[in-house]
């Protein structure tokens, strides 16, 4: 066993190993450890060997963050066929004891107990892990507010939805003050009462339980994009503490370009590229993949494509070969640069946090194609209530509705021309919240005296 200062601080961070959440997390547990008031701490960094080794591959300089991997729950041999959800039941049969096996062995390693654990919020065991140990827990959100919101009263939406059962999906439901425009549709499926608990959902009400147990939940947004869900939080988490967005506050510092789109970006026009990413865990149904293609095929407009997969493989060798005077697909692309490069004009989207975040960040209006989780609400916020892009017609990608959403968002008529002016109304809160004097900035210094505490 190592020697350790007593004043040694030693966080546990646990991670909920789906690839959209374990950046946000590295990127804070970076940040908390570059703090002055963490400047002698040691961060022991839980996740999957398959997650570590992602999120750890280009890291470098980081002596007090040190990965250790957790039994995934995988069965020996195991191949992944596609369902997510039959991977996230092996893994939440493990915990929490996984994470306490891979926890004790750091402890012996670092040679001091854990002070803290900071969490992913999906994680709610980590409140009991903190209970057993006599330390705080800090569970940091990655998704939008009132998705938050939703969950916290997953009682009233329950008492909502029951008494509209065979409505419409598109009818307004007033759930929460502020939520004046959200639809059936636009609730996040594992959250209607009716519906077979799954481990998501069982998921979602357990970490719903558990978040007023922290002593401060942290979020990967700003204050001034939601005031409505700020004050509302002010009663449910009192210690609720927007930090981000974390593309501006800790931007990826190894973003490479290895397929050169920020040079091919150079050559086009401003603002008239179309930016097409629906994510890392996301893969179209073979029909809007398919009226995709078309779409992209007949419209005269340029396009950047971050494909999952293989591009040569899986899209129609015709296809390439036709568009590649206009089109560029890749498989990886260094996301915000692009949205912040002045040739792109929208951004297709299936409006993910990260990705709302980055638009938001580059000044691009959406056009959205949202799949499930908080997707739905992100979507319904963006068209209807800040105003910064709109759904595709029907909630599916066809042909026929994305050229239309193309022509309207691609337009200079005045909705557009408001929706842009909206967009940068919302860059400029953001910039604004994270200068040394910005609310995101005052609740990160109030977050560091939690976790160094």
């Amino acid at each position: 066993m190592s020697e350790a200062r007593n004043d040694l601080k030693h966080i546990a961070v646990l991670a909920f190993p789906v690839a959209t959440h374990g950046p946000p997390l590295l990127s804070l547990v970076r940040r908390l450890s570059a703090s002055a008031s963490a400047s002698y701490a040691k961060f022991s960094f839980f996740s999957t060997k398959e997650s570590n080794s992602k999120l750890f591959s280009k890291e470098d300089g980081l002596e007090n963050i040190k990965p250790y991997n957790v039994n995934d729950g995988l069965p020996e041999n195991y191949n992944f066929a596609g369902n997510l959800d039959e991977v996230m039941d092996y893994f939440f049969k493990a915990t929490p004891g996984n994470f306490k096996q891979a926890m004790e062995v750091a402890v012996r390693e670092v040679g001091k107990d854990f002070t803290c654990i900071v969490s992913d919020a999906f994680l709610w065991f980590a409140a009991d892990l903190a209970q057993e140990l006599h330390i705080t827990w800090v569970p940091l959100w990655t998704s939008s507010s009132r998705s938050l919101l939703l969950v916290l009263e997953t009682d009233l939406v329950h008492q909502k939805t029951r008494s509209i059962v065979n409505e419409p999906e598109d009818r307004t439901i007033d759930i929460l003050p502020g939520f004046s425009e959200l639809r059936i549709s636009d609730i996040p499926k594992e959250l209607f009462p009716d519906v077979k608990e799954s481990q998501f959902s069982a998921m979602l009400r357990k970490m719903g339980l558990a978040l007023p147990r922290a002593a401060a939940v942290a979020s990967n947004s700003f204050e001034e994009l939601d005031p409505d869900a700020v004050n509302l939080f002010k009663s449910r988490l009192p210690k609720f503490l927007h930090i981000g967005p974390f593309v501006l506050t800790s931007p990826d510092p190894f973003m490479s370009d290895p397929h050169g789109c920020l040079e091919w970006l150079d050559k086009q026009k401003q603002e008239s590229v179309v930016y097409i990413s629906f994510g890392s865990v996301i893969t179209l149904p073979p029909q809007e993949l398919a009226e995709l293609v078309e779409a992209l095929k007949e419209c005269q407009l340029p396009f950047l494509w971050s494909f999952r997969g293989d591009p040569k493989e899986e899209l129609p060798e015709e296809f390439l070969e036709r568009t590649k005077e206009k089109g560029k697909v890749v498989s990886w692309t260094p996301q915000l640069k692009v949205l912040r490069h002045k040739a792109i004009g929208v951004f297709v989207t299936h409006c993910g946090w990260n990705s709302v975040l980055d638009s938001i960040a580059g000044c691009v209006p959406m056009i959205c194609r949202p799949f499930f989780g908080d997707q739905t609400v992100n979507t319904r916020t963006i068209e209807a209530v800040w105003g910064t892009g709109i759904e595709i017609e029907g909630g599916r990608i066809t042909k026929g509705g994305l050229m239309k959403a193309l022509s309207l968002v691609m337009s200079s008529t005045d909705e557009v021309n408001k929706m842009r002016k909206k967009l940068q109304h919302l860059q400029g809160l953001a910039l604004d919240a994270v200068r040394s004097s910005g609310s995101s900035t005052k609740n990160f210094e109030t977050l560091v005296e939690v976790v160094a505490k």
